[in-house]
């Protein structure tokens, strides 16, 4: 049985209804006929009454006016009852039509009677609202909380998640928000209204106005903002010492739905300066939809983005490799407990196995792959640069040789702007692996690479140490106060890999429009002002001087590179002019590459720090090695 029928609210909205369906069509007669009683058919109307009350009843049922509470009556609810009415109106006169052909009724009576059941339905409706939300008002009143004060708040984005907010405030009293103005850019917004609350000027004004408005809280409701614009804003917050929350960005809302429980504190991914990268969604899903996919370092903080990404596109299967027991296991059971993904197959093994490799490809078939496997900590990597040899070239090189002997259709190489002259070993081997994945073309697989600036938030990554140290009361430790880098997202470097994906033809390699590279020291700076201190007076900022193998600045070209535009707006494609040392093809600069990286596994066999360094600098001569006086 339908638990609505229990509720005595919805015999109460029906009873309603029927008796608006009946004043209705007694007030379209009264107009019809000027209040001329003598001229009224009484008898008419209790005969249509008896068939065109249940009539409109039923359409009005059919059509979901029922469903929701009234309380909460929107815009939406006005469409349906329009819809209702109109239906209602035509179905009618074309009964009367059919059965008389309008002999003895006014058809203007009739088109009267839907206008006017419209709009007193709709008033019922209206009132009911306006009814809860005065008695929800007042009852803060009546029942007010101890010493609850409550908080001035600003908007900042007079648009349609600042106007949500807004709604949520006024209508949920436990908030204890006091809702000054709005602050909004826009010209043709100043000195309007939302809601009976004026736009009281720009963010150009905005010190002005937290100063004469006493704001002691401002709502930043501007997903699309770039990170100038709530760098602005937070300066102008922490002058006024002022406390402030951000709205997330649209793709972390889930179905669009803008809540002030999902304010939080401004982190430093809203400082990036850019706007969000916008995915050709139907070209992911014609590759994605219904393949197998692997997923090599699936654990990493890019692994398990790009699967929570991949999952979105419905895979058949999606293969999850990694060489970490926890990391499989957490990725593994968020897939399955989380996004319900129940496909996945969780494998715990190294890329260089040779023998597995050929297990999981024989036995799987993916279709797809996305190779995010690597070492990827410069310090540790120049102490350890065998492990370097062994994970993050020669395993690359057993997964691409896989890709092509078992036929799989795609193949994503995770590169880094570390391999552009690269000054240390991780940037050198990554720089190996995109020669060797450019000396796999003419074998039917479709091998691309994707090449990234420093990922915030990621593993081994600047700001969780930074973060660390700031809640310890500092210092905070900074290389050189000149050493820069570009940054992205996590999200961002997951879904450029999948947009790769749909553009590669064998052998590109893409990179995202980055903007501007970020001084660290500044980086610093700002992390330490979001914790609410100020920097070199609550917190000091230490230089400690280059690491092993870090350079002060990242480039995202090398020599012998030709950037192009593609059909994306942020991404551009990187091709090279010449094969690996000068070979005429394809199949000879592998022939040549793969007797250098037999010579390279020797020499890391025997964990000859100083020997791989200078066999890798034959192989990749733009690589200059710190030491490079004692390496050469």
């Amino acid at each position: 049985m339908n638990p609505q029928l229990k509720n005595p609210k919805f015999y109460t909205m029906i009873l309603t209804d029927v008796f608006v369906f009946i004043v209705a069509l007694f007030l379209s007669y009264l107009i019809r006929f000027e209040f001329s009683f003598a001229q009224i058919d009484i008898e008419q109307i209790y005969g249509l009454l008896l068939w065109m009350v249940p009539l409109k009843f039923i359409i009005f049922l059919f059509i979901g006016l029922y469903r929701g509470m009234w309380r909460y009556t929107s815009v939406r609810d006005f469409w349906l009852l329009a819809r209702a009415c109109f239906l209602s109106t035509v179905l009618v006169m074309v009964i009367i039509l059919v059965i008389n052909r309008f002999e003895g009724y006014s058809r203007s009576v009739f088109v009267a009677d839907g206008i006017i059941t419209f709009f007193l339905a709709g008033g019922v409706r209206i009132f009911i609202r306006s009814f809860y939300a005065v008695r929800g008002n007042r009852g803060a009143d009546v029942y007010p909380l101890v010493n609850t004060r409550l908080t001035k708040v600003l908007i900042i984005g007079a648009g349609d998640a600042g106007e949500k907010i807004l709604r949520e405030i006024m209508a949920n009293n436990a908030l204890h928000y006091d809702v000054v103005g709005f602050v909004d850019d826009d010209m043709e917004k100043q000195g309007r209204t939302i809601h009976g609350i004026r736009v009281l000027g720009t963010v150009e004004r905005l010190p002005k106005i937290l100063k004469r408005e006493s704001i002691q809280q401002i709502l930043i409701a501007i997903p699309s903002a770039k990170g100038d614009q709530i760098r602005h804003i937070v300066d102008a917050c922490q002058k006024c010492n002022t406390s402030y929350k951000i709205l997330p960005g649209i793709g972390e809302l889930i179905d669009g739905r803008v809540s002030v429980k999902l304010l939080r504190d401004i982190s430093y991914e809203d400082l990036l300066g850019r706007s969000s990268v916008h995915l050709n969604i139907k070209d992911i899903r014609n590759y994605l939809d219904g393949k197998t996919i692997l997923i090599t370092g699936c654990g990493g903080s890019i692994g398990s983005e790009l699967c929570r990404q991949v999952v979105k596109y419905q895979p058949r299967n999606l293969i999850l490799l990694d060489s970490s027991e926890p990391s499989l296991f957490n990725i593994q059971m968020e897939m399955q407990n989380e996004n319900y993904y129940q496909h996945c197959e969780a494998i715990l093994g190294r890329v260089q196995d040779e023998a597995l490799m050929n297990d999981i490809f024989e036995k799987y078939k993916p279709e797809v792959v996305f190779h995010a496997a690597a070492y990827k900590h410069v310090p540790m990597l120049e102490k350890n640069p065998w492990q370097a040899v062994f994970n993050n070239i020669i395993g690359s090189r057993v997964v691409m040789e896989m890709a092509v002997k078992h036929h799989v259709d795609r193949f994503v190489l995770v590169s880094t702007d570390k391999a552009v002259r690269p000054t240390n070993v991780m940037g050198t081997s990554k720089r190996v692996t995109e020669l060797i994945m450019q000396c796999q073309q003419g074998n039917g697989t479709r091998f691309m690479a994707v090449r990234f600036g420093n990922v915030v938030g990621s593993s081994g990554s600047v700001i969780p140490l930074f973060r660390r140290q700031i809640e310890q009361g500092g210092p905070v430790t900074v290389t050189h106060p000149e050493v820069n880098r570009f940054f992205m997202t996590i999200p961002e470097a997951s879904q450029m890999i999948l947009q790769a994906g749909t553009m590669g033809e064998g052998g590109e390699i893409f990179i995202l429009k980055m903007g501007t590279p970020v001084k660290i020291a500044d980086m610093a700076r700002d992390l330490i002002r979001l914790s609410g201190k100020e920097p070199d007076v609550d917190i000091k900022i230490v230089y400690t001087g280059l690491r092993e193998g870090e350079k002060l600045y990242e480039e995202l070209i090398t020599v012998g590179e030709d950037i192009l535009p593609t059909v994306h707006e942020k991404v551009m494609v990187l091709r090279s002019n010449s094969h690996f040392n000068g070979a005429k093809n394809p199949q000879e600069a592998k022939k040549h590459l793969y007797h250098e990286l037999d010579e390279l596994t020797k020499i890391a066999l025997r964990h000859d720090a100083k020997g791989i360094k200078i066999k890798l600098k034959e192989i990749v001569p733009e690589y200059t090695p710190q030491e490079n006086e004692s390496v050469l």
